[in-house]
């Protein structure tokens, strides 16, 4: 079948979200054709370039989010009335209601009147050709200031001042770029048999739109959920911001996921945050991310660890990784085991995280002194912080090798890919009871309530003290990891999942014989698959057309290259 990929900000560029796993599902799924729509999130990573794409790959469509010129569409009288009323009631979804209840008919009225003003925009853009010079207009911040001023609007919408309501139109009009691309014809999304967004927000909405104007299914993936995303991230801006951008956000996800025919988050986390936006439980499908397990390989085989009274700590240098905590915990192993080394492995990332490794370095000197076996000796400290690629451990698996116990940290954590990592080298782990977590480790191994020093150091000592506990853990969650956390997995899981979906779409062109009567079950699911499934006594005109259509006879395959003896 023919798959349209929808990212934002990741796959195919070089660099950003969910690259890898895109990567990996397109080249495992090669019976399929893909087509990549992307939208890209900075200059800097179009002029990265892209991945070397396999040759299922049919073609890759993008467009910004960073940037969007002046469509220069000047719009009639009847088109600016439109405007107006479709962002009006845009406005107006935003600010009445309870921003995250999604109980009672009061929020299903909502629900409506934002979808309805969101393809009511959509369908303008369509019609004129662009919808940027008018989210940029005066007309948006004045409907935008009506539904913030207008009666039944929250007390936060109320208290929006001009430079706050600017702000949150300048936030739309960037947010509802994609309503303008010329991605929604027959030739476009039009003709694919599949959406399947790799996130949710942005790159949801173009599904949202081929859903609408042609009625092609959407798959939404969502291994971290954006409106959890949004939350954490948005912290600074004023109360009236916050409150309207949240609505919007939030509005948007309930439709996404109302919309889409299947959803799969890629934990009970992110499952728990979706049910809350008023996802139909019926159509959620866990699918946990797929990794490469085969580097891991040869570590997890061994028992034998570099040193077994050394503790591991590998990921992302940043304070969501309370590596302060950590380092507190360690003061209490070391009272019980002086013995004891701390590896911490990894880079900081952005000015933030340079700034905390630097902290974290300056405590464990003050924690630590360097110890020295007598008067004369330099000492070492029993901290000490490393990268990937360096001489002492150039690879990751090298890393997870390096010590008997690995440890997690972190105040905040989606899916715990490190935690993965040390699964699949049979490594035994303590964690922070954060994010999904406790579903990946599944009791292989000890978990401790986070900011709580003094319980990750209690469960480290427990573990050092008991090598065939460590052992017992370590092949336990390893294989569990195998079991639910490879690529293969992944795969098997999409393709499945593609196949349903596609056999429950009513079939979008009727199929005419030679006589020009419909034959309405011409294109089972299996039909997309190439192969001898289907007639060639058949033609295909659109949804409603006359029973004389004339025209050559067409194939109710699509065009795909037949094998090698093979017709059709």
């Amino acid at each position: 079948m023919r798959i349209g990929l929808l990212t934002e900000g990741g796959y195919p560029y070089v660099s950003g979200d969910a690259r890898l796993w895109c990567d990996r599902l397109v080249r495992g799924l090669e019976q399929h054709e893909f087509d990549i729509y992307a939208l890209s999130r900075s200059e800097h990573q179009e002029d990265e370039g892209w991945v070397q794409l396999p040759p299922q790959v049919g073609r890759v469509i993008t467009a910004p989010l960073w940037t969007a010129d002046d469509d220069g569409v000047v719009y009639g009288r009847r088109a600016r009335r439109r405007f107006a009323e479709s962002y009006g009631e845009l406005a107006a979804a935003l600010c009445e209601g309870a921003v995250g209840d999604t109980s009672g008919e009061s929020s299903a009225t909502e629900a409506d009147r934002f979808a309805n003003a969101l393809y009511g925009l959509a369908e303008l853009a369509r019609d004129e050709g662009g919808l940027v010079g008018a989210l940029r207009s005066e007309t948006a911040v004045r409907a935008l200031e009506r539904a913030c001023r207008a009666p039944g609007a929250r007390q936060t919408a109320r208290a929006a001042r001009v430079p706050e309501l600017l702000a949150v139109a300048g936030h739309l009009e960037r947010a509802l770029r994609p309503l303008s691309l010329d991605w929604y014809e027959d030739d476009g999304l039009g003709a694919v048999d599949l959406c399947h967004a790799t996130s949710g927000g942005p790159a949801a909405l173009p599904g949202l739109l081929a859903h609408h104007f042609c009625g092609v299914p959407l798959l939404v993936t969502e291994y971290g959920v954006r409106l959890r995303t949004h939350y954490l991230a948005d912290t600074e801006s004023p109360p009236a911001v916050r409150s309207l951008l949240t609505a919007f956000h939030g509005r948007l996800a309930t439709e996404t996921y109302r919309r889409a025919a299947v959803v799969t988050p890629g934990n009970t986390h992110a499952r728990r945050w979706q049910e809350r936006c008023g996802a139909d439980r019926a159509k959620l499908r866990t699918v946990y991310p797929g990794m490469d397990a085969a580097r891991f390989t040869e570590v997890g085989e061994s028992a034998e660890c570099v040193d077994p009274d050394t503790l591991v700590w590998v990921g992302r240098v940043e304070p969501a990784k309370d590596l302060i905590s950590l380092l507190h915990a360690f003061a209490e192993v070391r009272k019980e085991e002086p013995k004891t080394r701390l590896r911490i492995v990894g880079a900081p990332t952005g000015p933030e995280g340079a700034a905390y490794l630097g902290h974290c370095k300056a405590l464990a000197a003050q924690l630590f002194p360097d110890e020295a076996e007598g008067l004369h000796a330099v000492g070492d400290n029993p901290v000490c912080f490393e990268e990937i690629g360096g001489p002492e451990v150039p690879t990751l698996a090298d890393a997870y090798v390096a010590g008997a116990i690995t440890v997690l940290s972190s105040v905040v954590e989606g899916f715990p890919i490190t935690l993965v990592e040390a699964m699949f080298c049979g490594r035994a782990t303590v964690s922070t009871d954060v994010g999904a977590v406790v579903e990946v480790i599944g009791g292989t191994g000890l978990v401790v309530p986070p900011r709580n020093p003094k319980a990750l150091a209690e469960a480290c000592v427990t573990l050092l003290r008991d090598s065939e506990r460590r052992e017992r853990l370590g092949a336990a969650a390893r294989a569990r990891a195998l079991e639910l956390f490879t690529v293969e997995q992944n795969i098997t899981a999409f393709h499945s999942i593609y196949l349903e979906i596609v056999s429950h779409t009513p079939v979008r062109r009727v199929l005419l014989d030679n006589t020009g009567e419909p034959l309405p079950f011409a294109a089972p699911a299996e039909a997309h698959v190439p192969g001898r499934w289907t007639e060639h006594s058949t033609r295909v005109v659109a949804r409603g057309g006359p029973g004389w259509a004339a025209g050559p006879p067409v194939s109710a395959t699509p065009p795909f290259a037949a094998p090698d003896g093979a017709t059709g």
